[in-house]
């Protein structure tokens, strides 16, 4: 007889677990902070715990009080995309001494509190450590004091943290992503491309500062992001004459009939002797040297700003609940640990290694060792870098090495945010590996048309900002026109492909809702027959329910979905929001489900209908999908190039390339970018429905439910386990595409 899994009995089994948990935001506030909240207090709340707020950050602790205040289900309720932290933070000078810390100590006791739940940057995390190093000690001393009972000391001997950083900087090690910065990248990004459109009218040169005193993570994604000509971040300071170079190259863009000039800069960019780089060294630099029309801007705090992202949202829930996991299995041996992300994966990492390493990085650039400084902000930093040098900078043409072979890139399928950046990143890495690229307009349709041309580095100048594909993309399957493929590829020698495709906005909405008093909104979202949309949008903007194909549903679940809200709506929330994955079921039309919700609430609630359509694959493109499509683009161009050398045959001066791996899916696997041959797909994907036969998020499909107060079992056999901080450099097969 198979054994049961006892992590996921244990949970389904779990009610009152008699834990205390606390929950507190400190330093700077970051996009997304609200969200963790809200998911440690639901999360805490669904296994039994007393979860409590404590407002202001450590000063709140120290003060107690009201401070201190016990949380139910509905004081998170409409706080998921809100920005800032509705708890409020604060930096408390008091914690940093003993005594503020003894006074924190007693005031936890009391509330009978001794698990945190701590959102902050590496400051604050490691005030926390400390407070818990400290927990038995401050507890005696209490006792000595006469400030509580003896008891107290083995009642709460051990005090457990478990930390989630948000930061907008990605300053922390040990994690790909920190709450806030894919935030504070569209902040960036919606201001450089409406600067850009100005400068263009007048030709130009903007220079923008944006934040990152010690890292410059923003300044170089944000510059990936937009093509920027230049970035300046403290990691890895220009070389000696760095001055020349740069006025060269915008020299060079101008006279190639580029109209305008961006070049990003980090608040704590340096050169190679640690003196700053300021906005105005580099105005004036480019005004002296130059004579261009030269502005300058800083972002500054709009940075933090606005309602947090799709990814942020998603990003702090799953954090949330897996810090609440953590303190359920934590014992009085377990150190202290952050909650991190490694590519798709939460991962548990002790807490004070992350800060040692975090630490080490700035030894590193203060002793000038500013390669050793980029290893260890991570696989994810390095590889942005690599990626922003190989496709920013074009070597002359004397240095470029010849390989004699023709590559072709199209695109096929549906259009979709972020294949232009994937084009371009492409056609740069290609030239830069020595080949002649050709771009194919209208996918295998104006490929059998020979729709075929010869593209140039300058060709795909600004194209990483466009929405939609600027190739021309069609639904048109090769199978029909393989003759005349083949007959266009022998005609064009091209010895490669590189194909960008497929298988071939809930926030407004919900905005809407929140000032009318008792409306349900059901919405349809796109994605064929792949709930993944439905499903993470759902668990984004705090949806009540997702209905989707791979999770067949009848007339009794959406029964009990409509009972569920009724109730809700009695007693607390007083909007819903429930997503439908276009093909979910033939019958259960997102008109039968609008009408059902409409008939059962009546007198309770009343209900509106979206269908979202088209609108998904319009408008630029996010920070993320133009990091992803560079990235994963140019790591495809290269394995092209490597595949190339491998399979030309020197005596005949032909590519033979007829093994399986010669034609292959790149995607992402857990935590690394994996290469498969696509003949062994065939055992993974549904073809009928056109989706793989195992979807790694309908693991998360029930934090969505868990969120919205359902009665559900949540499988916690692949909860995060404790790691340890990675220092060595990664394998190239397990490159990170985190952005």
């Amino acid at each position: 007889m198979a054994q049961p899994d006892t992590k996921k009995v244990f949970f389904e089994n779990l009610s009152g677990t008699g834990k205390a948990i606390a929950v507190l935001t400190s330093g700077g506030d970051a996009q997304g902070m609200n969200a963790a909240v809200r998911a440690v207090v639901r999360m805490g709340l669904y296994v039994g715990a007393k979860v409590y707020f404590i407002h202001e950050g450590y000063q709140g602790m120290v003060d107690g009080g009201e401070n201190i205040e016990e949380a139910s289900w509905e004081s998170v309720s409409s706080m998921l995309q809100v920005g800032g932290t509705v708890i409020g933070s604060a930096r408390c000078k008091e914690f940093r001494s003993h005594e503020g810390r003894l006074k924190a100590a007693h005031n936890l006791v009391l509330q009978g509190i001794t698990n945190l739940c701590v959102i902050g940057g590496d400051g604050s995390l490691t005030g926390a450590n400390l407070f818990r190093e400290e927990w038995s000690g401050l507890l005696t001393e209490l006792v000595d004091q006469g400030l509580i009972e003896a008891d107290a000391v083995q009642k709460y001997s051990a005090l457990h943290i478990v930390g989630m950083v948000g930061s907008i900087d990605n300053d922390f090690c040990g994690t790909d992503m920190t709450i806030g910065t894919d935030s504070a990248l569209h902040r960036i990004i919606e201001v450089v491309d409406a600067i850009m459109t100005t400068a263009q009218s007048h030709q130009r040169t903007f220079v923008l500062e944006v934040m990152g005193r010690h890292c410059g993570y923003l300044a170089l994604v944000s510059a990936l992001a937009c093509g920027a000509d230049w970035v300046l971040i403290p990691e890895m300071p220009p070389e000696d004459g760095w001055e020349d170079k740069m006025c060269q190259k915008l020299s060079a863009n101008r006279a190639g009939m580029k109209r305008l000039n961006i070049i990003i800069v980090a608040e704590g960019a340096i050169d190679q002797n640690n003196r700053p780089i300021t906005t105005e060294n580099i105005k004036n630099l480019v005004v002296k040297c130059l004579g261009f029309d030269t502005r300058v801007t800083i972002l500054g705090h709009v940075q933090r700003g606005g309602t947090p992202s799709a990814f942020d949202r998603i990003l702090a829930s799953r954090m949330g609940v897996e810090a609440v996991l953590a303190l359920l299995e934590t014992t009085d041996n377990t150190p202290a640990c952050v909650v991190s992300l490694r590519g798709n994966q939460s991962v548990r990492l002790p807490l004070m290694e992350c800060v040692q390493m975090t630490q080490e990085v700035q030894r590193a650039m203060d002793g000038k060792r500013f390669e050793e400084a980029v290893k260890l902000r991570g696989r994810s930093f390095e590889n942005n870098l690599r990626t922003y040098k190989l496709l920013a900078h074009r070597k002359p043409e004397s240095e470029l090495p010849v390989s004699n072979f023709n590559v072709a890139v199209l695109n096929v399928g549906a259009p979709a945010a972020g294949m232009n950046a994937a084009v371009r990143s492409a056609v740069r890495v290609g030239i830069s590996e020595g080949h002649k690229m050709f771009a194919v307009s209208d996918g295998f349709e104006g490929f059998y048309k020979g729709q075929i041309r010869e593209i140039k580095w300058a060709d795909v100048g600004g194209w990483t900002g466009q929405g939609g594909s600027l190739l021309g993309t069609k639904r048109t399957l090769p199978a029909k026109h393989v003759e005349k493929i083949a007959e266009q590829m022998r005609m064009n020698n091209i010895n490669a492909l590189l194909i960008v495709g497929g298988f071939e906005t809930c926030d407004r909405i919900k905005q809407s809702a929140s000032g009318t008093k008792r409306r349900v909104f059901i919405i349809e979202t796109m994605g064929g027959y792949c709930g993944y949309l439905a499903s993470v949008g759902g668990l984004a903007a705090g949806a009540d329910a997702a209905y989707i194909y791979e999770e067949p549903f009848d007339i009794k679940d959406l029964q009990a979905n409509v009972e569920h809200l009724t109730e809700k709506m009695k007693t607390s929330i007083q909007r819903g929001l429930v997503l439908r994955n276009e093909n979910c079921n033939e019958n259960y039309t997102t008109d039968f489900i609008y009408q059902l919700y409409s008939e059962e609430g009546k007198g309770v609630f009343d209900s509106r209908k979206n269908v979202l359509g088209h609108m998904q694959q319009g408008g630029a493109p996010s920070p993320f999908d133009r990091n992803f499509g560079t990235k994963i683009s140019a790591k495809a161009m290269q394995w092209v190039t490597k595949k190339l050398t491998e399979t030309f045959r020197q005596d005949e001066g032909r590519v033979f390339a007829n093994t399986e791996d010669s034609c292959c899916l790149l995607g992402m696997r857990r935590r690394a970018l994996v290469f498969q041959p696509v003949v062994q797909l065939k055992d993974e994907t549904d073809f009928v429905h056109r989706i793989p036969k195992e979807q790694w998020w309908l693991k998360l499909r029930p934090l969505m439910k868990i969120l919205a107060k359902y009665k559900t079992s949540y499988d916690v056999s692949d909860s995060g386990q404790l790691e340890h901080v990675i220092r060595n450099r990664p394998k190239e097969s397990d490159t990170s595409v985190a952005m």
